[in-house]
């Protein structure tokens, strides 16, 4: 049985997405990033960072959404995960791209943006951010003016993993990036994002 630690409103929801999309039968442990259960011996045994998400898998313990969900994905095929050497590449391009380009910079933009109280916000640390995100939201708009998913011709684990750090982007006015607004809906409306959106919503 494949258990999933970590909250809908983490960084779990890539995984509770991507089983959702392989059909996995799973355990959700309903942990939020910092919160008490992260600081336990047993959790800490799992990850020493203390972070969500965590599976265990049949025995086997793996850290790091990224990572998970393409463990997950070549494990259960069902066509999520590309087909080719080429592919494959292009999906661990993708993902370590989100990591260091745009999933810290987004979460830090919202928040200082529209999700925190106002009060609450930098404005500075939104500008930062956002200088960062720019630059990238245009090379993901030109590589989809090439082809119309990330990796393959056809939605694989490299969408879902970028698509999944874009969460926040949903929200906001991607109206300059036409190609990466509309694979970016194309992604959400799947049937499998659309349930583990609404666990986070």
């Amino acid at each position: 049985m494949l258990h999933i630690h970590g909250s809908s409103r983490s960084r779990a929801i890539r995984t509770l997405w991507m089983a959702t999309e392989l059909n996995l039968p799973y355990e959700p442990i309903d942990l939020a990033p910092r919160s008490p259960g992260t600081r336990t011996a047993e959790f800490l045994a799992m990850n020493p960072n203390g972070a969500v998400p965590v599976i265990e898998d049949d025995g086997f313990v793996l850290s790091e959404s990224m990572a998970i969900n393409l463990y997950l994905a070549k494990k259960h095929g069902g066509g999520l995960y590309p087909a080719t050497a080429h592919g494959e590449a292009l999906a661990w391009q993708w993902s370590f791209w989100t990591v260091d380009r745009i999933d810290r910079q987004l979460v830090t933009y919202a928040s200082h943006a529209f999700v925190l109280p106002e009060a609450e916000r930098d404005p500075a640390a939104a500008a930062a951010a956002w200088a960062q995100i720019e630059p990238a939201l245009g090379v993901l708009e030109a590589n989809l003016a090439k082809r119309s998913w990330l990796a393959e011709d056809a939605f694989t684990v490299a969408d879902l993993n970028v698509a999944s750090a874009m969460y926040r982007a949903l929200f906001m006015d991607m109206g300059n990036w036409p190609r990466m607004r509309d694979w970016l809906a194309r992604s959400w409306d799947r049937p499998a994002a659309k349930k583990a959106r609404a666990m986070r919503e």
